[in-house]
């Protein structure tokens, strides 16, 4: 299936071609013509689907087949997001699919001097996206209004109930017109979500893809059991391996980050952090540089991690092991990104060994370990799971490696499509 025989527009198709697609995902091939119907909708789909060209290219349509011709532009489509990084880069997926539209759009968001985003507010947007805090800040001193939206995007439902965000988001929902179409999204579906997505939706058509389990498959998953005190030699072992051109590495504190950050800048490895201690500038400017590889290692605590959105990112390393099974899938699907393939390796730790299995419970899968490393963990017993085998020509195991050179080993499978 092309993007031609869904019925959109000539302007947006151009753009898609410009950008280099063709082909649209599971969730787009399903979505757009649900929402170009002008039909609620109800999709569960994580990070990584395409779910925001899913809603960006209908929203982008529907809006440009019915243009408002007012002196100042009112906002017609509010997208809420959690975080400022996934707001900022769903605010380029706008512009870039909506650069032939004539429409124009967004992004507000907390941590940073607001005087930008009102005067372009004042001067009046088609889309905006926003995240909760700063919008209820905005609305409140009156420098928008929410009266003319037509269609409304919740993004991440899951995080926002995670962050907090629930009743600032039932507070917005006060806001806006009930005659209204609305776009629900969210990675996971308990119960509370469930019970806030039947309050926002009007007869909804539902959209499911990506299931965890097919989520994981189509990426490269080791274990590293390693000692607590060695994981950062065993890190800076990895990385020595040249052919990992970039790593997002996680950690569970922010404090954690920081000192991972420390750890490679001794060993001349270039990395950054981002995390919700640091400033919005310095975070969109560490983003910045690793996308454009100036930066080889980001290092990056789970929150302020939701929403990255790297091409061809190939390793994420699971520095410490997530308490939170769900996390984990979160974290990896940084790498394998709509159906492209990467790698994943963890260091686990004995205290993290539960971590571990409530992982491999979630996936339903066992993740091979990786023994021939310099830093085993002393008490492992490595019986439980698939093991993976040295270099040996004839299916044998070779002598012991160095880690780096079971990192290439990893770095030596076949490349990744687009």
């Amino acid at each position: 299936m092309q993007f031609e025989s869904l019925n959109i527009i000539e302007p947006i198709l151009k753009a898609l071609q410009e950008e280099g697609y063709t082909t649209p995902t599971p969730i787009q091939a399903e979505a757009i013509p649900i929402i170009l119907q002008g039909t609620d909708l109800l999709g569960c789909a994580q990070t990584g689907t395409g779910k925001t060209a899913a809603f960006a290219i209908p929203i982008l349509q529907l809006l440009g087949a019915n243009k408002v011709y007012d002196r100042k532009r009112k906002i017609r489509s509010l997208i809420v997001t959690p975080t400022r990084e996934l707001a900022i880069q769903i605010g380029e997926s706008f512009k870039a699919y909506g650069r032939h539209t004539g429409l124009t759009n967004t992004v507000i968001f907390g941590g940073v001097n607001q005087n930008p985003q009102t005067a372009t507010l004042i001067k009046g947007v088609d889309i905006l996206i926003a995240t909760p805090g700063r919008l209820l800040d905005l609305l409140n001193q009156g420098f928008l209004n929410l009266r003319d939206v037509e269609i409304l995007v919740l993004d991440e439902a899951d995080r926002m109930l995670d962050m907090g965000f629930i009743h600032d988001v039932k507070k917005i929902l006060a806001l806006v017109p009930k005659k209204r179409q609305s776009l629900f999204f969210s990675a996971t579906m308990p119960p509370e979500i469930v019970k806030l997505s039947a309050t926002i939706l009007h007869n909804p058509s539902k959209v499911s893809v990506t299931p965890v389990s097919s989520t994981v498959d189509i990426i490269n998953q080791s274990i590293y059991f390693v000692d607590k005190g060695n994981k950062s030699a065993l890190l800076v072992d990895i990385l020595q391996d040249k052919n990992i051109k970039t790593a997002l590495v996680f950690t569970r504190t922010k404090h954690g980050a920081d000192k991972v950050v420390k750890l490679l800048d001794k060993h001349h490895i270039k990395a950054e952090a981002i995390h919700g201690n640091k400033a919005q500038n310095a975070r969109q400017r560490a983003l910045s540089n690793f996308k454009s590889q100036t930066t080889r290692i980001l290092v990056a605590t789970d929150i302020a991690a939701r929403g990255i959105d790297v091409d061809d990112l190939e390793y994420v390393i699971n520095y410490e092991m997530p308490n939170i099974s769900e996390t984990y899938v979160h974290r990896i699907g940084r790498t394998g990104r709509a159906g492209a393939k990467g790698t994943a390796l963890s260091f686990c730790d004995a205290e993290e060994k539960e971590y571990l299995r409530d992982i491999e419970k979630l996936i339903a899968k066992k993740i091979p370990v990786i023994d021939d490393h310099s830093f085993p963990l002393m008490d492992h017993n490595p019986v439980k799971a698939p093991k993976q085998q040295g270099r040996g020509n004839s299916g044998h195991p070779g002598p012991k490696p160095p880690a780096a050179s079971t990192a290439k080993r990893w770095s030596e499978r076949p490349g990744r499509g687009r």
